[in-house]
């Protein structure tokens, strides 16, 4: 408890020395002034509407990258007008070469890679969330979500309107951003903060910008203008039904582990159910599903978990948890934790300075990740639980904020809850501390039937096994950066107790004191085939709870940017110790190494991976060398071709004798054929030597919006039994289709 009230102690001297901090001031900023239209205007991609004459013209005149302000390579112009309902932005692209410009045909968010503008939009001005809106020269869309300092959800998802078209100068396109859509005050003058980008890929990534940007201030939406002339607006409420029908069949092997069994097939099941959203006005969101169809039709892509003790994180794809989530971020709240719900409901919104998030679920089949010092257990049950999360924040401003956040989950007679403070603090214009600190309750599961596992909880006297035991724990994060044109600096200290848990989240180890350090200083140099050279160094010491010494490592590291947008980074760790099992091994020297390039416009080559000596994590664990890599290839011979390969591949043999202990790799290619902007054919084939699995995931997709769709597809997965006349069998699959519109209201 000591450490709690030191911390909070911290946090409020940290809260009175942000009382000083003031939001950086507008007043040189440059403005775009939005004409108001009485008329819609109409959506075409060329510019043609005559409103646009209205519209009083801004240009993209800054190159933000490789080049620090250096004048723009090509001219971009853009236009701003506005109604009652919408905010309209144009964009012309001229470019001396159109026969460069890429572009693809793709599905929404397939697009950064190509030539695009974006315009990213902070209604607020507090720079801690903006909306991004992307769009390439063949009206393609791409939307994230940017939260704080360039972080961004490329999930989120948004319904507006665009299109683009090609020309003899280069390319236009045209944006329609429906005001119900953005989250804004309800004063009648609206000042916006606001940025626009234009992507040009060539020899290198040309980033123009309109304003000017200053490398060492490393927030983007802080560098932005001013969007004024918005007066009147009021979206006013919203009422929005997503409802969905599902069909599907599916089928398994009666005995798993006997490929002579028969093949089971189920009946065929038809499933139905939504959602509903409702915004009273800018500035709230009540949102509700039953029974939702939380299927995904992409399958995750399967990660090497061989030698790997803790659980693995995949990332969120399901539309309910994806929206308004920017206030809860991993490792503390991850939403897949909520496994199959009945019902879940939330409200967001933000009043003054306060943002907010309430949510509630039903989930059933509840999976609880229990995690440890040197591994975790995720335990699957067939049990019903109640969750919930809360979550309040105040914007202090100039990215600065202050906020809380409770989870709890409720199993039975068992629950888990956790309550903590958060914050970020930026001062003298590129320096930000930042923190997190929690406290744990957790009442367990009273069944060593569904997890019995006698692993102990540091020196608490509580082990791993659902006995039902009470316990508490605690959590504390703080971080002290400066992220600057030439100089980075970060010290990161966390401490997490061995009985610290959260139902709700992935945090799979705990019993840990962590001190890590992090040096990295940047070369510009701006030349034909190099553009910088960074040079990294990070140092990183664990200690348990019980101080005894549990590791610590030295890397350097030499990063380059070069022409063709090729990323090269190079890392040794020559000082690397590890107590594992009791067992503390020294000399873990290893190599990593991070490459990628897009040489040509059809081409895009990525491969990382490290090799030298590790840890064979049994309960006898031995040192051993070997290496573990993953490398992708996208090629895409027309616009609305692209072929993926995926391949990750890991080997571990004894120093001594060298016998493997594993060699394995996964194969995973996905083609794509884009018909139309909406209609796509996709395959994925997937080979799994570890678990000696085959499967396939062809779908065809026709996506009117982000939200309506119709798709049908399968899922069909093979065994290699190593068996003569078993090779590979159908050990399961699923035939499905489905059914989903947005009505709004």
């Amino acid at each position: 408890m000591k450490r709690i009230r030191s911390a909070f102690l911290l946090l409020l001297l940290s809260c009175a020395a942000a009382s000083a901090i003031k939001p950086a001031q507008d007043t040189l900023k440059p403005t775009v002034t939005a004409v108001r239209v009485e008329k819609p205007v109409q959506i075409t991609g060329k510019l043609d509407d005559p409103q646009w004459l209205k519209a009083i013209p801004i240009y993209l005149a800054n190159e933000m990258r490789p080049r620090e302000n250096a004048p723009a390579k090509v001219r971009t112009e853009v236009l701003v007008l506005y109604d009652r309902d919408n905010l309209y932005i144009g964009f012309r692209c001229f470019d001396t070469l159109p026969g460069n410009i890429r572009a693809n045909y793709s599905d929404r968010d397939k697009i950064f890679s190509d030539d695009y503008v974006i315009v990213s939009i902070d209604t607020y001005g507090n720079y801690q969330r903006g909306y991004e809106l992307a769009v390439n020269p063949y009206g393609i869309q791409g939307d994230l979500l940017m939260m704080g300092t360039g972080n961004e959800d490329d999930s989120y998802d948004m319904v507006w309107s665009s299109a683009a078209h090609k020309n003899k100068e280069g390319w236009t396109a045209e944006m329609m951003i429906p005001f119900k859509s953005l989250s804004f005050s309800s004063d009648y003058k609206q000042k916006w903060t606001i940025c626009f980008l234009r992507n040009v890929p060539r020899d290198n990534r040309y980033m123009l910008t309109w304003t000017r940007y200053d490398r060492n201030n490393p927030s983007y939406l802080a560098q932005g203008g001013i969007l004024d002339g918005l007066e009147g607006i009021r979206p006013g409420s919203s009422l929005e039904l997503l409802p969905y029908t599902m069909v599907q069949q599916s089928g398994e092997r009666e005995d798993e582990g006997d490929p002579a069994s028969a093949l089971k097939r189920n009946a065929v099941k038809a499933r139905v159910g939504g959602g509903i959203t409702y915004s009273p006005g800018s500035n709230t969101t009540i949102s509700a599903v039953v029974n939702p169809d939380f299927s995904q039709i992409e399958s995750d892509a399967a990660q090497i978990s061989v030698n790997t003790r803790f659980a693995l994180y995949y990332p969120e794809k399901r539309p309910f948890f994806m929206s308004g989530m920017d206030l809860v971020q991993t490792p503390m709240y991850y939403s897949r934790t909520i496994n199959d719900p009945l019902y879940a409901a939330k409200i967001n919104g933000k009043s003054g300075r306060f943002s907010y998030l309430a949510l509630v679920a039903n989930d059933r089949n509840t999976a609880v990740t229990v995690p440890g010092e040197e591994e975790s257990n995720t335990v699957t049950t067939s049990l019903d639980s109640y969750a919930s999360v809360g979550r309040l924040r105040y914007d202090i401003g100039n990215e600065s904020f202050i906020g809380a956040l409770t989870l709890t989950r409720n199993i039975k007679d068992a629950y888990n809850y956790l309550g903590g403070l958060d914050w970020n603090f930026k001062f003298w214009k590129n320096w930000y501390f930042q923190g997190e600190t929690f406290l744990t309750t957790t009442r367990e599961l009273n069944d060593t039937t569904i997890f019995n596992n006698h692993r102990q909880l540091g020196t608490s006297g509580h082990d791993a096994s659902f006995n039902g035991e009470k316990y508490t724990g605690t959590g504390l994060h703080l971080e002290l950066m400066r992220a600057g044109r030439k100089y980075t600096f970060a010290v990161v200290q966390n401490n997490f107790s061995p009985t610290y848990q959260t139902y709700n989240g992935l945090f799979p180890q705990v019993n840990s004191k962590e001190s890590y350090m992090m040096h990295r200083y940047t070369i510009h140099i701006n030349k034909k085939y190099i553009q910088n050279i960074r040079f990294q160094g990070t140092f990183d010491m664990i200690y348990n709870f019980q101080h005894t010494f549990k590791g610590f490592s030295f890397q350097p590291s030499v990063i380059l940017n070069m022409i063709g947008q090729t990323f090269i980074s190079y890392s040794y760790v020559p000082l690397n110790s590890e107590r594992f099992r009791n067992t503390l091994f020294r000399d873990l020297r290893m190599h990593s190494i991070n490459f990628s390039t897009t040489p040509l416009r059809t081409l895009t080559i990525n491969v990382s991976g490290q090799a030298g000596k590790f840890i064979y994590r049994t309960d006898n664990p031995v040192a051993g060398k070997g290496y573990n890599f993953t490398s992708s290839v996208d090629y895409m011979p027309f616009s609305r071709l692209k072929l993926s390969l995926m391949w990750s591949t890991a080997m571990l043999s004894d120093l001594t004798t060298g016998s493997e202990f594993y060699n394995g790799h996964i194969i995973r290619n996905i083609t794509t054929f884009q018909f139309t902007r909406k209609l796509f054919l996709r395959g994925i084939a997937q080979y799994d030597s570890f678990g000696k699995t085959f499967s396939l995931y062809p779908l065809v997709s026709y996506r009117f919006n982000a939200f309506t769709m119709l798709c049908a597809g399968m899922t069909q997965d093979y065994q290699d039994y190593e068996q003569p006349g078993y090779r590979f069998r159908t050990s399961g699959y699923q035939y499905f289709m489905k059914l989903q519109y947005l009505f709004s209201i």
